[in-house]
């Protein structure tokens, strides 16, 4: 059973080192290869391993096509046009004038092909469309990181989770190891005759119930390992720990500068919009001015520019187009009026995601302000469980209480460094979502 209960102590010891130490120890029999993870690490692997990430390129590259598209309105366009053409009257003089009547009468039948060129010498819209396409473009960047970054929260979550339990499992570790030595003190004395069955018995029923506790946080952590493997496309192992983000510095600076702060991507997203709303406005204005542009035209048909010649000839013809829509009822300062308001809903979306996050970080900094006054406290529960555990020991060792009462004393003196390991976590996470929630990298 002691071999057995090596092992078992071994894995978790291990789960529960700092990561200081286990680097340390990396070198060491079956402890070696063991990885330690930062949270920043892990929060950049989930974002750069989401599928998501590649709307970036397809994004620019849409862009990019249309573009290219918006550019070639600025090049000559060149149409081909035939025709052929029966119908069932012709101009001609009635009643026809004797002897010359018939000489100018257009022959019904009409053939034509020819080749027409046109190119653009003003046209308001061409830039505005380019604009708006840049702009919509910034949009939908912006939008996938604002996507993106929920990512942060969503590894903060596991992280921390599994953090939780692996610093209960070290908390666990050192009970487990206490109770291992006094059930060999204790089997030791019943053997001598100076302690009761009983009390051994005691020792190890607690002993087994705690080996139990430790597969529960075992297969606990195992689980949100899988989950933060799964965000991260990082696989993390039951030997593996994660190192708690010391983030008080940047806690304390974020806290004075949190009601200036606008580095959260949604800001951004908002400004992108906005952005995109005006260049919509511009080029609603520039569809109400002139447009210029020159053509000409050659070509071959019967008849040709001469209608009432009977012969195939060539001809030609050129000049300069003006197109304005001098008057639209009004459509286009309705439309500028209908993206303004749309702008006002945006600034009004982005008050309330800017309230919003407010909520969230006085909610934050109320729990960090809550854990470190507990930490405080909890560093000196610890020391006075132990303090009294020793004491305990002693006396039970002594054979001056029984093991049922030194029992209750080591399940306190665990709940107090559960209280303590828990508020660790505590403190780190809500320090970590203070400034994800601000949109700043935990480092």
């Amino acid at each position: 059973m002691n071999v057995r209960m090596s092992l078992v102590l071994s894995g978790i010891l291990l789960a529960g080192l700092p990561a200081g130490v286990r680097c340390q120890v990396s070198g060491i029999g079956q402890v070696s290869g063991v990885r330690s993870f930062e949270l920043a690490t892990l929060q950049q692997a989930a974002i750069d391993t989401d599928p998501r990430m590649q709307q970036f390129a397809l994004l620019t590259t849409q862009t990019d096509l249309r573009l290219r598209n918006i550019s070639v309105l600025r090049l000559p366009t060149v149409t081909v046009e035939g025709q052929a053409q029966y119908q069932s009257d012709v101009a001609h003089l009635s009643p026809a004038p004797p002897v010359i009547g018939s000489l100018f009468r257009p022959t019904k039948d009409t053939y034509d092909g020819s080749l027409r060129v046109d190119q653009r010498l003003f046209d308001a819209t061409v830039n505005a469309q380019g604009a708006l396409e840049r702009a919509q473009l910034a949009e939908s960047q912006a939008r996938v990181r604002a996507t993106l970054f929920t990512l942060r929260q969503q590894v903060n979550d596991a992280f921390f989770a599994a953090a939780a339990l692996q610093a209960r499992a070290g908390s666990l570790a050192a009970t487990i190891s206490d109770l291992t030595t006094r059930l060999e003190e204790t089997n030791a004395r019943v053997r001598e005759g100076t302690a009761l069955p009983a009390d051994a018995s005691a020792i190890e029923a607690t002993l087994l119930q705690r080996q139990q506790d430790a597969d529960d946080l075992r297969a606990s952590r195992r689980a949100a390992l899988d989950r933060l493997g799964t965000l991260t496309g990082e696989p993390v192992s039951e030997s593996d720990t994660l190192v708690l983000p010391d983030v008080a510095a940047l806690v304390a600076r974020a806290r004075q500068q949190r009601d200036t702060l606008r580095a959260r991507p949604e800001f951004d997203q908002f400004a992108r919009t906005r952005d995109r709303l005006t260049r919509q406005q511009e080029l609603a204005t520039a569809q109400e001015r002139p447009r210029i542009s020159t053509y000409a035209r050659v070509g071959y048909g019967q008849p040709g520019l001469n209608f009432v010649s009977r012969d195939f000839e060539s001809y030609a013809l050129g000049g300069v187009r003006l197109q304005w829509n001098a008057w639209t009822w009004g459509s286009g300062g309705r439309e500028r009026e209908a993206l303004g308001i749309q702008q006002r809903v945006v600034a009004a979306d982005e008050a309330a995601f800017a309230r919003s996050l407010t909520t969230s970080i006085e909610g934050d900094e109320a729990a960090i302000d809550r854990l470190r006054r507990s930490l405080a406290s909890d560093e000196r529960i610890v020391t006075l469980r132990e303090q009294v555990e020793r004491s305990t020991q002693v006396r039970l060792q002594e054979g001056v209480v029984t093991a049922s009462e030194y029992l209750d004393r080591s399940s306190e003196l665990l709940q107090a460094r559960f209280a303590r390991a828990g508020h660790e976590v505590e403190l780190a996470q809500a320090g970590a979502r203070l400034l994800t929630t601000l949109g700043l990298e935990v480092r």
